[in-house]
Parts: C-alpha cells; structure tokens; sequence
C-alpha cells in the first residue's frame, strides 16, 4: 500500500537525518528519487529550492503528489515522528550529561561527518543545476545557473548578505537572463 511506502520512506528518513535538513538530502534523494522514483532529480532539485533544503516540506510533497492529502499527512508524520522521539530523548540525555568528556568527544567526531553529509548533497545538487541533468562536459555547461551560484556564493560569504534576498535577486535576474537569450 502506497501510504504505508510512505511513511516508512519518511521514517527513515526522519530517523537518519543526523544534522538536519542539509544533511538530509542524500537520504531523501536515496528514498524519492533512486529507490522508488517518484521523483526526478530535476523536480527533487526544484524542489529543495523551494523548501530552502528542510526535510518536511519535501516529505509533504512527495506524499501530496503520489496519494493526496492522507498521503501528505502521512508522509509528514513519518518524517517527524522519529525526530519528535530521539530530539526529547536527546534533549534529556544532552542535559544530564552535557560536561561528560565522552559526550563532547563523540559530539567532535559527529560533526566532520555532518560537513561530509551536506557537502556531498550540495555537490550533487551544484551537478544538477550546471548541467542541467544533461552529460558533464563543458559543453553542457548552464552559464546563468554557474554565474548565479558564484555571485550568490560570493556576497553570501563576502558580504553576509540575507540568503532570502539573495535568492529572489538571483531568480529575477535569472529569469530575466533567461528570457533574453
């Protein structure tokens, strides 16, 4: 049964989402677009661009689109639930052990991983939005969107500018760039 699909689908993911929404994404991409392609990877990207990269919205979409809404509530249910559990169960342990040496250590080793997760899922999305899914040579290349990600990079990272103006500049001059040629 599709929701039942669904809601193991998310419950992994919720599970395993150590690191949060930007960590996510391999597993999410893993569950919607690899394992039961109810996605491709051009929509899973559009997609992230409009969730701002946080698991729920995703778990909310993917279950509107493949059986309505009780499979929108049960795909969101499946990706919250488990973070609902471990995040009070954690929140208690964090509390009454937050100064035991063991703890901070294994808090160390956790978050170079965490970079890997996210890195990882921003290469393969930076794939996606260069080439266009299309082959990865120089030919292939999307200038606008290499050109968007460079000049967002660089006064996000220069300037600490808003991410949200970011975005809305880059998608306007995107469209506009778009239109023109």
């Amino acid at each position: 049964m599709i929701y039942w699909q669904l809601f193991l689908s998310f419950v992994q993911v919720g599970m395993f989402s150590i690191g949060g929404g930007y960590a996510a994404m391999p597993l999410i991409q893993s569950q919607v677009v690899e394992q039961h392609a109810w996605l491709t990877m051009q929509e899973f990207t559009d997609l992230i661009t409009i969730a701002e990269m946080t698991p729920g919205p995703i778990a909310t979409f993917v279950g509107l689109r493949i059986a309505s809404l009780p499979g929108a509530i049960i795909a969101t249910l499946g990706c919250i639930t488990p973070a609902l559990i471990f995040v009070s169960l954690l929140s208690y342990l964090y509390r009454k052990y937050k100064n035991l040496f063991l703890l901070q250590n294994i808090l160390a080793c956790l978050r170079p991983v965490v970079v890997a997760l996210i890195l990882g899922a921003g290469l393969s999305i930076l794939s996606t939005v260069l080439f266009n899914g299309n082959n990865e040579t120089s030919a292939n290349i999307d200038w606008i969107g290499a050109g968007s990600f460079a000049i967002a990079f660089y006064v996000l990272r220069r300037y600490k500018w808003n991410p949200i103006l970011t975005m809305c500049l880059c998608g306007v001059a995107g469209l506009v760039l778009r239109l023109a040629f």
